[in-house]
């Protein structure tokens, strides 16, 4: 289903815990929808949050920690469902690089899900990676 025109993006956008969880359940991303303190503190401690309504529902969210000067880490991109492949994630990451700029990297973690999609939209695939894991 088409709905694009429908879709408004926002920057500094004002996030609620409880509608970050939403759109992360209805994307299908895994992230701790459960705990709203914590949900609430990636957003407070996020550099750059934006977003995209489908009028007062938040449908996707692209969330990220950078210097804006050499690196960006993409920590969430998730757009909901019923809207998916209508170029939302895409558009929310065009609207990131404009926040960073041509001199920064912009780099993330791909779940096993979406590493068909990211090269789809622009990404470059690195195995040059390293991670010590959460523990919760």
């Amino acid at each position: 289903m088409e709905k694009t025109s429908l879709i408004t993006y926002q920057k500094k956008s004002k996030i609620q815990a409880e509608e970050l969880a939403q759109v992360f359940q209805a994307s299908g991303i895994r992230r701790p929808v459960h705990d709203l303190p914590r949900l609430q503190q990636m957003i407070d401690h996020a550099d750059i949050l934006l977003a995209a309504w489908a009028g007062e529902k938040l449908i996707g969210v692209a969330r990220a920690l950078t210097d804006y000067s050499y690196c960006c880490y993409l920590s969430d991109l998730a757009v909901d469902k019923d809207y998916q492949k209508n170029g939302i994630g895409k558009k929310l990451i065009q609207q990131l690089q404009e926040e960073i700029g041509e001199e920064t990297a912009l780099i993330l973690l791909a779940s096993p899900i979406a590493m068909n999609y990211y090269p789809h939209i622009g990404f470059n695939n690195i195995e040059n990676g390293f991670i010590i894991p959460r523990k919760r």
